[in-house]
């Protein structure tokens, strides 16, 4: 075995660990959330975890991706765990000071800590609960703007990822020395120009990096607390009861739209239209029916897990979802898209639908696709 075999043998295996951790450290949030009497939490953190070890198995059966895109990977998982850990560090030695200026009564410690951004971040999430039953509707609306993710995925898978592709060509050609100290030799580099497989494999990138990205810092909020979550700083989000002994929201949709992606790499899902409307049903109706239901929605319903949602949050939802699944798939597949969004939002189970949503519908579209058998798109 050559020397940049065994590099890329091992990068791939340390790429399937990340994801075997990553499942049994989802187990354990689970198990913890669901004795903490947060069984939507709990199920939805053990539901992700499941996924993790199938994207494990994957990984080391057939691969994410080719090399050097394993190392690329592992490389920024690397520098996000970094990352947090600085970030977690000086939180911690923040943290601490204002505990003893506090305790010895230091009035120019509380000016400092008004004044410093850092310190109004720790004192929200450790003084006041950042935890809420419902948040204000502003920060509704930026919370549901994440699900824009999905739109922003289709815009670069047909356009921006190939430019990337290329581009990634030409600044390795223009560092060939540095590449091949440590990557191998350049001319074994697996992709050329407008070669669409890397389009592919540089999309699944970019999906496995912001799961990496958001679920380092996750898990750390989780295990840690609030303050300690580089995320949660940046984003300044207002945290649901439903996340204190859970995943967050991010978490799941990501995970979906991994699964998915993986069932159209894996070709049981052929057409990748078929994908993009599974999640962008996933993302766009679900963010309709939450908005319009908490702005206009009058005529409330209670569901059977006790939330409460209105009929024009249902209708909003199912109707953005038929018009997607139509511009995509056409007129036929798109009515099961619609009905199985309806199903998890108005029969919602103690599964998050933020997960169940991108992975169902693709399968329940395809499925459909095999049993009606008419062509996908208009017709």
């Amino acid at each position: 075995m050559e020397y940049w075999d065994f590099v890329a043998i091992l990068y791939d295996t340390t790429l399937s660990l990340f994801f075997f951790v990553l499942m049994s450290l989802m187990y354990y949030i689970g198990v913890k959330g669901y004795r903490a009497k947060n069984s939507y939490g709990g199920i939805s953190s053990i539901l992700c975890g499941i996924c993790f070890l199938i994207y494990g198995y994957y990984n080391t059966i057939i691969g994410f991706f080719t090399y050097p895109y394993t190392g690329f990977m592992v490389w920024w998982i690397g520098i996000i765990l970094i990352v947090n850990l600085i970030f977690t560090t000086i939180i911690r030695k923040d943290v601490k000071k204002m505990r003893i200026e506090l305790k010895n009564g230091n009035k120019k410690g509380e000016d400092i800590r008004e004044k410093s951004v850092l310190r109004r971040y720790i004192r929200r999430m450790t003084v006041e609960d950042p935890y809420m039953e419902e948040i204000p509707f502003k920060m509704e609306v930026i919370r549901k703007s994440f699900h824009l993710s999905g739109f922003l995925l289709v815009i670069a898978y047909y356009g921006i990822i190939s430019l990337i592709s290329d581009g990634i060509i030409g600044m390795l050609q223009q560092t060939e020395p540095i590449y091949n100290l440590f990557w191998g030799n350049l001319s074994d580099y697996p992709f050329g120009i407008k070669e669409f497989q890397a389009v592919i494999e540089i999309t699944m990138f970019a999906l496995i990096g912001s799961l990496a990205f958001v679920i380092i810092s996750d898990i750390i909020r989780i295990v840690w607390g609030p303050e300690y979550s580089v995320f949660n700083f940046l984003t300044k989000s207002m945290l649901r009861n439903k996340e204190k002994n859970a995943a967050g929201p991010q978490i799941y949709i990501i995970t979906g739209f991994i699964f998915s992606y993986m069932l159209y790499m894996a070709k049981i899902i052929p057409d990748i239209r078929v994908f993009f409307a599974g999640i962008l049903i996933a993302c766009l109706s679900d963010a309709s029916a939450a908005l319009i239901g908490r702005r206009f929605g009058k005529h409330k319903v209670i569901l059977r897990n006790k939330d409460v949602k209105s009929i024009e949050g249902f209708i909003a939802g199912v109707v953005v979802a038929y018009i997607i699944g139509f511009v995509l798939v056409g007129p036929i597949y798109a009515i099961m898209g619609a009905f199985i969004f309806f199903l998890t939002d108005y029969l919602p189970s103690v599964t998050a639908d933020n997960i169940l949503n991108p992975i169902v519908i693709p399968i329940g579209i395809q499925l459909m696709v095999l049993l009606v058998g008419l062509p996908i798109g208009w017709f």
